[in-house]
């Protein structure tokens, strides 16, 4: 992708996010819905104005960094101590639900197998494709809503956070199945390492911002060493421990969440999020679907995965929530905010390709649940609030 190509795609693409983003908003929806539809209309489906590059996945990946970032700086650590528990009975409930039914799914259409038979590890790994979460678009629509920092909000991404390490566990669990060189006690001790160092530097990286703060308020060294850190955590999140980058992203956010200026470098960051990485990772999410290529010959599984894997979320993670004392309304947030498939689902759907577990035809219906999940979150999540009789925050004209 030569310079006047990423020129002439990136004009494509803001300019078009932009719109279908404002449209949405005229027609009560999200932003981001618009910019996801945006995505749909200049990629492959449709017009095939942009093609999906290696340089525009990269641009999306530092937007979804950065919005993770964004609200881990918004999260109350308070209000995250309080729901630590409930958030993690919520995720486990939330990978369990899901991995059970997408079994049961496979195997409805396509016959019960033995344990341990090829048929039997394809099935459970359907199933561990639907345990993926991918909060991104939760996050977007909360801060357009100014809910991030609410109990609802915070036990949304913490439990989506921990929905990551489970499903990392559970994707590992599956592949031993297959190559019984795949160590699931190794995954599970890096990634209890991985947040054990990060409490450990973390108190240590805070207090040393702490001073720098102190000294030089509201300048730009102190965004511009907040986004560094994103980015380090990030990349030693994923590298070294296998956990996902933007865990890491949202563990920085958090140790700087405390910091005075937190809300200082939360709005710097926003400012490049809103302009120019966010719309890319969200009409990212377009561009990677090509509906031309939908394979008719398993439609109905598609369908019936897509319903399952919606409302496998929404009923585990909703009702569990109920039995923790959370109302009706903000049960149905939480199960309806953990819905939503992204990144995460197509690695797993990846890894299991490359492993010779799933044959390349069941894309279809990863693809269509990531497109229908993106787009139906915040329309729901949005309708919830307004139903709800509570002041939703207004989006800044632009």
């Amino acid at each position: 992708m030569d310079t006047l190509e990423i020129l002439r795609s990136l004009a494509i693409i803001i300019l078009s996010a932009k719109f279908f983003g404002l449209v949405a908003r005229r027609l009560k929806a999200p932003q981001v819905a618009g910019e996801i539809v945006a995505g749909l209309i200049i990629g492959p489906s449709l017009l095939s104005l942009v093609q999906d590059s290696d340089f525009l996945s990269g641009m999306a990946e530092i937007g979804v960094i950065l919005l993770m970032f964004s609200a881990g700086l918004e999260t109350d650590i308070e209000k995250l101590k309080k729901s630590g528990i409930k958030a993690t009975i919520i995720a486990c409930v939330g990978v369990l639900l899901p991995l059970i039914c997408g079994t049961i799914l496979y195997m409805a259409f396509y016959g019960f197998a033995a344990y341990g038979s090829p048929e039997f590890i394809k099935a459970v790994f359907i199933g561990t494709i639907l345990t993926a979460t991918s909060v991104s678009i939760t996050v977007q629509v909360l801060k357009e809503l100014g809910k991030v920092s609410t109990e609802v909000g915070t036990t949304i991404m913490s439990a989506a956070i921990i929905d990551d390490v489970l499903g990392i566990v559970v994707l590992t669990a599956v592949l031993s199945l297959k190559n019984p060189n795949a160590n699931l006690g190794l995954v599970c001790i890096k990634t209890m390492a991985f947040f054990g160092l990060s409490l450990i530097v973390g108190i240590i990286i805070f207090k040393i911002m702490e001073v720098i703060d102190r000294r030089w308020p509201h300048t730009r060294r102190i965004p511009i060493m907040g986004m560094a850190l994103a980015f380090v955590m990030a990349y030693v999140a994923d590298k070294y421990f296998g956990v996902a980058d933007i865990t890491g992203a949202y563990v920085a956010g958090i140790i700087l969440s405390s910091l005075d200026d937190s809300e200082y470098i939360d709005r710097k960051m926003d400012i490049s999020s809103y302009m120019l990485f966010g719309p890319i990772f969200f009409a990212s999410v377009g561009l990677q679907t090509n509906l031309r290529t939908v394979d008719m010959s398993i439609f109905a599984f598609s369908a019936a995965f897509v319903i399952v894997g919606l409302l496998g979320k929404v009923v585990g993670c909703g009702l569990i929530s109920k039995l923790l004392k959370y109302n009706n309304s903000d049960s149905l947030k939480i199960g309806v905010g953990m819905m939503t498939r992204g990144e995460v689902a197509l690695i797993v759907a990846q890894r299991g390709l490359k492993a010779g577990i799933m044959d390349s035809k069941y894309f279809t219906a990863v693809i269509l649940l990531i497109v229908v999940s993106s787009i139906l979150t915040p329309i729901c999540m949005k309708a919830i609030y307004a139903a709800d009789g509570r002041q939703v925050s207004p989006v800044a004209e632009c």
